[in-house]
């Protein structure tokens, strides 16, 4: 039973490793688009986008992106594509040690997907759509997988500890 909850430990470890290598490469496509957006008209680039996306650039989210982007100097586009690729690297580092099951990328993403809950649970209290939803539930189930992961790794080490004193 030991060996079968490890296989399948790894497995899931293995899929949130995917996960966290997805959102690494969302980084690096918005660090991305910060440099072709800074080359640009951003304000015209970002209403165009949103034309093209089919939302509609008077209302809601869209209308403060658009409106936002015309704040955006220099200066902040170059922060926020090195912000971008902070959190790309972040991810990658995460998604590697989850991959190989090392013990302190448990503890990353434990730590990391708590960090995130608090501002996933305020948005979704502003109001619920099923993207807000879908992804205080993913990160829901990451946080509770990886304490699981952990209480259980600290339960077999100490059972292996006790067995040795025997």
């Amino acid at each position: 039973m030991h060996m079968a909850f490890d296989l399948k430990t790894i497995r899931v470890l293995k899929i949130v490793a995917l996960f966290e290598t997805f959102k690494g490469l969302l980084g690096l496509f918005a660090g991305a688009g910060m440099l072709f957006i800074a080359r640009q008209n951003i304000q015209l680039t970002v209403w165009q986008l949103v034309k093209n996306l089919h939302l509609d650039p008077e209302q809601g989210f869209s209308k403060i992106i658009i409106e936002a982007s015309g704040n955006l100097t220099a200066n902040r586009i170059r922060f926020l594509f090195i912000f971008a690729l902070l959190y790309a690297l972040m991810r990658f580092v995460e998604a590697y040690g989850l991959w190989f099951a090392r013990r302190w990328a448990e503890w990353f993403a434990l730590i990391s997907g708590c960090v995130y809950l608090p501002i996933e649970l305020f948005e979704l209290a502003k109001g619920f759509t099923w993207l807000k939803i879908s992804l205080v539930v993913i990160n829901l189930v990451v946080v509770l997988y990886m304490a699981f992961v952990l209480m259980h790794n600290k339960k077999a080490k100490m059972l292996k500890k006790q067995a040795g004193t025997l």
